[in-house]
């Protein structure tokens, strides 16, 4: 509304502007402080837990993912035979899986770990890197969404391949579109599939097809080192592990102390390298101040 008519209205109800704005502000303010204490409790259990976090995940991911679970609090497990399976997957606390370096020597694995973590209630977590590339990656992460996972995160051109089943292999694993612009896509995604869908972005956008949630942390050079999208997916997971029963809540919490990371890692970094190695000791040093005080996230 145009602040001139917006002043009108409120002058009807004897409100004024700037008292509408402040009440705004606060209620904003108690929003975001609520979710600074969810996303805060969230993490201290993780560190208290320590779950292990089974990983079938590309080869270029492994080393950053696994460091990222690690300073978070969690236990890493890149584990991927499919002879190991039927002993490691139900005991783990949840599994994530990306199929950023696809072959068909890993993808019976990644359905039958898919189809164990369902079968022992475990949360699992689907990063459908370029589903958009091939007929081959395509139809194999439609398999895996068929599994019924807990979490699909991707970046907006992913997401929006996958909600329409379209190739689009003009950008490979980069995404040509905003979070913003794959909102409706995460919205029917969601809603035809049963999971929370995240899509990363300047602003990462979570939803369960009905509410719409925003999560603003973050810098841009974290574009810049590879494989930090795919290692919010296995925090995202860590989340999870240990609070499955608010899938959603879980989701924009790990999305926002990435990112926070990410913040404090930029106030020291000269350049990508060493972001990425402040991101880690960031993630590890997290306080209960540092995320109240820093966390941005909001329902669209």
């Amino acid at each position: 509304m145009n602040p001139i008519l917006e002043q009108c209205e409120l002058r009807k109800t004897g409100i004024t502007y700037h008292q509408a704005m402040n009440s705004k502000h606060d209620e904003d303010e108690q929003q975001r402080r609520q979710w600074g204490t969810r996303a805060w409790a969230t993490l201290s259990a993780l560190r208290a837990r320590s779950p292990l976090i089974q990983c079938i995940t590309n080869f270029v991911s492994m080393d950053l993912m696994a460091n990222t679970l690690l300073s978070a609090g969690a236990s890493p497990a890149m584990l991927h035979s499919v002879e190991e399976l039927p002993d490691f997957t139900p005991n783990a606390d949840a599994l994530c899986i990306n199929v950023g370096t696809l072959s068909p020597a890993w993808l019976p694995a990644m359905k039958f770990a898919g189809e164990l973590a369902v079968k022992a209630g475990k949360p699992w977590v689907l990063d459908p890197v370029a589903v958009g590339a091939s007929k081959f990656r395509m139809m194999a992460c439609l398999e895996l969404m068929s599994l019924k996972p807990t979490v699909v995160r991707g970046n907006g051109s992913e997401i929006i391949a996958l909600s329409k089943a379209s190739l689009d292999s003009s950008m490979g694993v980069d995404s040509c579109h905003e979070s913003v612009d794959a909102v409706e896509a995460a919205k029917s995604l969601a809603q035809s599939s049963g999971a929370i869908v995240a899509v990363s972005g300047a602003v990462d956008i979570v939803t369960d097809g009905k509410q719409v949630i925003g999560a603003r942390n973050g810098v841009a050079m974290m574009q810049k080192i590879t494989a930090t999208g795919c290692s919010v997916t296995a925090l995202i997971a860590a989340f999870l592990a240990v609070d499955q029963l608010h899938a959603l809540e879980a989701t924009a919490s790990a999305l926002s102390i990435f990112g926070i990371a990410g913040e404090m890692g930029m106030d020291v970094a000269k350049g990508p390298a060493s972001l990425r190695t402040h991101l880690i000791d960031s993630l590890y040093g997290l306080d209960e101040a540092a995320i109240i005080s820093r966390i941005r996230i909001s329902s669209l």
